[in-house]
């Protein structure tokens, strides 16, 4: 499914077969999947129309069909299809013809890279059409289901537009003792206010300001009796007028009660600051704010570095402790000018309000030296941490909430360690541009069979007989240098190609893997699935027919994949594991031990072996941390999993981790990635 929303449908209107391949070469090499059908007569394009293209690319001349003619059919059928004409040379006056008979743009032949940009301009602006068209469509449908709700709605709920009524609903009209929504019409809202409470209610409609707020007062029904209400008042669109929603409630007594659960439902109970949710709709109100008002504010997305570590220092307990200390200093730095809350386990957020990045700058490198010079008393012990803070603004372009989380987020990954990073659009085009290059050399190496495969040995530390390795997948970009596998998976995955990738390393591994146990050898491969793939139901069918035709034993391949897609993906990994299990593969699961409650995640899966996280072995020399792995292995143990301990780095480490007992071992101090399975297992036998 994803890469069918990545390809691009194109329609080429040029004689030269050679020539139209070559403009088809031009768009894959700039990171596009394409399909693509050469026009080659009146009647050709007729029959093309009626399926959807996005894009047009005419050639100057043609002796099958003219380009105008091509313009006109579009135009005729009102088909939304970006229509780009070239032009011999650089002849302005075509140009300008083209541009007046309704082409998008118009260029001369041979500029490659402009037509590049062009059609990524074009297909930009036609996806914002399509979105925007839907977007249509899904607001009348909204509003059709809006009104129902309105209609149905138990609490009394009018729209009131300078004072007047302009809608009201079923409750609404019975609360007041009205039979007809046209009675109300055009009435002032105040004349159905206790005459004690006017002055007040009209003083209270002066003063109202775009935002929620609540007003307690007196109402009088058409008999003139009287009650108390609470009004709550908040901006509203209605027929596609501003006006002001009221949701009328008539007055109980546990107002007090229905405030304090409101508090307890937005806030994060270890550290009193607001929750997740609740955060969401206040940076969707400030979303709101900037594009219909124009006021910016700045997220500010607060990483705890070394949580795992900290974690595995302190316990739950002791992490809990630091977090509150640390949201205690928070607030005191950023005083009442910022909303707080606590995003994730290890991430806070402040939302600034009247403020952009740039003016929020000092103020942020203030606060991580404030958190870096800290000393947090943790169970009479002491424990000190960093900040990663990434920054990026709310302004009248932000078109949601989780856009500007997103930027802050990347911006706080991408820092080493204590530091600040502001968002810079520039960067996206860059890396946009960057990404393009390496999506088309993902797709040239599938194309070609180009991938390099490389084998790390997985030691046992207990006597296996089998002898393991992970296969881990590389790109080799044009010069030969290896391109980072961070940044190919990415862009494979956002390119829609990661299935395709996880399926190219699973067949070239079956193949390897037949070869060398043709030669006598008990091997096991370790292969990576995304989650992608953890997602894809015809992995497992596919699986089984690959594994048949290699006449290779099921339990000879082991799949693994990351605890966090596990948890994202938790209903599709059970089904997976389930399914591996029945076709006898072996399954991993890895960078185990950091999420909140890993053993939660690990009770719904079929898994064989566990690899802890490459935290665990980074510092084994004080006794804390070698505690922790063996409480972690002790558990893991007890559940009948065989472990891995990966980056070992150090003679030293093996001690420990013999005395921890581990199962497995991997890393760069026994061997590293190797193009061949020619790592001597018997040298560790005793």
């Amino acid at each position: 499914m994803a890469i069918e929303k990545k390809t691009i449908r194109l329609l080429i209107l040029e004689d030269s077969q050679n020539e139209a391949e070559r403009l088809v070469s031009l768009f894959r090499n700039a990171g596009n999947a394409t399909r693509v059908h050469r026009l080659t007569s009146s009647d050709d394009l007729a029959e093309a129309l009626h399926q959807s293209w996005d894009l047009l690319v005419a050639s100057p001349n043609s002796s099958n069909l003219d380009p105008l003619e091509a313009l006109n059919a579009i135009r005729k059928q009102a088909k939304d299809i970006p229509f780009i004409q070239m032009v011999e040379g650089n002849d302005a006056d075509a140009i300008t013809e083209a541009l007046a008979l309704g082409a998008q743009d118009a260029l001369p032949q041979g500029e490659d890279e402009r037509l590049v940009l062009i059609a990524k301009r074009e297909l930009a602006n036609l996806n914002e059409r399509r979105a925007r068209r839907l977007a249509e469509v899904a607001l009348r449908e909204a509003e059709k289901r809006c009104q129902l709700l309105l209609n149905s709605s138990v609490d009394a709920i009018t729209y009131v537009h300078d004072g007047m009524h302009i809608y009201a609903n079923r409750a609404y009209l019975q609360l007041f003792g009205y039979e007809d929504a046209e009675e109300l019409e055009g009435m002032p809202m105040i004349d159905l206010i206790d005459p004690a409470d006017q002055a007040s209610f009209k003083d209270f409609l002066k003063n109202y300001a775009e935002g929620s707020a609540e007003l307690n007062c007196g109402g009088v029904t058409i008999d003139g009796k009287t009650f108390r209400a609470n009004m709550s008042f908040s901006p509203a669109t209605y027929d596609a007028e501003p006006c002001i929603q009221v949701v009328i409630r008539a007055e109980a007594n546990n107002a007090e009660l229905e405030e304090k659960l409101r508090e307890i439902s937005s806030q994060d109970l270890v550290t009193g600051l607001y929750n997740r949710t609740y955060f969401l709709s206040l940076m969707d109100g400030a979303v709101n704010q900037a594009v219909s008002s124009g006021r910016s504010a700045t997220l500010a997305y607060i990483e705890v570095n070394q949580y795992s570590t900290l974690l595995a220092e302190a316990g739950m307990a002791g992490v809990d402790l630091l977090l509150t200390d640390l949201a205690n200093l928070l607030r005191g730095h950023f005083g009442q000018q910022a909303e707080l809350a606590r995003f994730g386990d290890d991430v806070f957020c402040a939302l600034l309000a009247e403020q952009t990045p740039e003016q929020c700058k000092e103020g942020l490198q203030s606060l991580l030296k404030k958190v870096e010079g800290h000393l947090f008393e943790v169970s009479g012990r002491t424990l000190q941490t960093t900040l990663s803070i990434g920054v990026a603004g709310v302004n009248e372009k932000t078109a949601k909430a989780q856009e500007v989380v997103d930027r802050a987020h990347r911006c706080a990954d991408e820092l080493p360690g204590n530091g600040l990073k502001i968002y810079d659009p520039a960067d996206d085009l860059r890396k946009a541009a960057s990404q393009g290059n390496i999506v088309a050399m993902v797709q040239q190496a599938l194309e070609q069979n180009s991938f390099r495969l490389l084998f790390q040995p997985v030691i046992s530390l207990r006597g296996d007989s089998f002898e393991h390795y992970e296969v881990l997948l590389r790109l080799l970009d044009p010069e030969g240098k290896e391109v980072s596998p961070g940044d190919f998976m990415n862009a494979a995955r956002e390119a829609g190609l990661a299935e395709k990738l996880d399926r190219w390393v699973i067949l070239n591994a079956i193949k390897l893997l037949a070869e060398h146990r043709s030669k006598g050898h008990e091997t096991r491969l370790f292969v990576h699935l995304s989650s992608n793939s953890l997602q894809d139901p015809s992995l497992l069918p596919w699986l089984s027919v690959a594994l048949k035709a290699a006449r290779l034993p099921s339990d000879a391949l082991v799949f693994q994949f990351n605890e966090p897609d596990a948890i994202a993906y938790l209903k599709q990994a059970k089904a997976l594991t389930e399914g591996l299990a029945q076709l006898h593969c072996k399954v991993a699961l890895c960078q185990f031990g950091c999420s909140l409650n890993p053993f939660n995640t690990l009770k719904h899966l079929t898994v064989d072996f566990v690899k802890v996280d490459g935290s665990y072995s980074q510092d084994l020399t004080t006794a804390e941390n070698q505690e922790a792995l063996k409480t972690l292995l002790a558990s893991l143990h007890a559940q009948a999993k065989l472990t891995i301990v990966p980056f070992v780095e150090s003679a030293s480490a093996l001690a420990t981790l013999w005395q921890a007992g581990v199962n497995y071992i991997q890393g760069y101090y026994l061997q590293g990635p190797s193009q061949s399975m020619d790592y001597d297992f018997s040298s560790g036998d005793e």
